[in-house]
């Protein structure tokens, strides 16, 4: 067998070129040619050996020869050779470790704040655009509507689902709006609503309309700002963050017409929703690398399931080129994920040594 050493252990030395490649065109987004690699690797081959190992590779469908040079690059099998058998293990830098440390202090906080300021770190470190992505509408359930005293003139309604999101909208009274009839008309939605599917929320609510506005004389006000939080409630699916990297990215960036794909796809829950599903099955960290069905072929999507308490139906995910660098992505996802269970393992154990 033809062997390469690399961190102390042997492997084919035909895959230890793919490796190279993969590497160096994550780096430079060129194709790769034989000499190149002797040059930036300074590899004790010759060019024609380096070429007859590549021609191996893309023979065998690891690598791909582009139109517009001689080099070549990876694949889609080739990534997920590398990701699967050839990626270091590499560990995150201490300023990401310390910032996602500084999130998690503070224990009075929502999962969806903690969760909405990892996402904006992991994308600032990855330089990729990353999202946290919850249950679809029609999986997710009204769990309560809560009335919450401000003060004399004022009072907030809590909406809560079943997956622990929440909204909330803060109402004025005047000589028309009073707090008595606030308290009724949530006490009224309360029973008609809880336990309905959220992408059913609007239409039942709409049913509702006459009812409110019988029973308000500003019930006009009242249905549409309840209508409103419906709405954002069934569309608000995903926490999502750095969309204006992706013009960093030279695939993109020279490439209106697929960026104009990309941002479409950010906005559509559902398209990432049946990415995820298809994930389900797989413990720990998954990735899709392609998507020709969408007229994508070369964006990879890295996630994970969150697993935490309120938020088990939850996916991280970090999104970019198939060239994006896999070592740093799934590093920066994994010690991401160790954080977030020892800070939300801590607080059930504090929370149950109080009960």
């Amino acid at each position: 067998m033809k062997e390469s050493a690399i961190e102390g252990t042997m492997i084919d030395r035909t895959f230890y070129i793919l490796k190279l490649v993969v590497e160096l065109f994550v780096k430079t987004a060129e194709p790769i040619g034989s000499q190149t690699l002797i040059d930036e690797y300074h590899l004790d081959l010759s060019s024609a050996t380096i070429r007859n190992e590549m021609q191996e590779l893309e023979n065998a469908g690891y690598l791909e020869k582009t139109h517009t040079s001689s080099g070549r690059v990876p694949s889609t099998k080739g990534y997920q050779y590398y990701i699967d058998n050839l990626r270091d293990k590499t560990h995150v830098n201490g300023e990401f470790q310390y910032q996602i440390a500084n999130v998690l202090t503070e224990r009075a906080r929502t999962i969806e704040d903690v969760l909405s300021e990892s996402c904006e770190i992991l994308s600032h470190m990855t330089n990729l655009v990353t999202m946290v992505l919850g249950a679809s509408s029609s999986e997710e359930e009204l769990a309560s509507l809560q009335l919450v005293p401000i003060s004399q003139n004022s009072a907030t309604v809590i909406f809560v689902t079943d997956s622990g999101n929440v909204e909330n909208k803060t109402f004025f009274f005047d000589a028309k709006l009073k707090l008595e009839d606030l308290r009724s008309c949530v006490e009224l939605l309360n029973k008609r609503l809880i336990g309905t599917k959220i992408s059913d929320l609007v239409d039942k609510t709409t049913s509702l309309k006459s009812i409110l506005f019988d029973s308000l004389i500003e019930g006009d006000v009242v249905y549409q700002t309840m209508l409103k939080t419906f709405v954002k409630l069934n569309n608000n699916r995903m926490i999502i963050f750095g969309k204006e990297k992706l013009l960093d990215q030279p695939e993109f960036a020279s490439d209106p017409e697929s960026l104009k794909k990309l941002m479409d796809l950010l906005d559509s829950p559902k398209y990432f929703k049946d990415i995820t599903k298809d994930m389900k099955a797989k413990e720990g960290i998954s990735v899709k690398i392609g998507n020709k069905e969408s007229g994508l072929k070369d964006i990879s999507v890295v996630s994970a399931n969150l697993g935490l308490p309120g938020a088990e139906d939850k996916y991280i995910s970090v999104i970019g080129p198939t060239r994006m660098n896999y070592d740093e992505a799934f590093s920066a996802i994994e010690t991401l994920l160790d954080e977030l269970h020892k800070r939300f393992k801590k607080t059930d154990e504090v929370d149950e040594k109080e009960k």
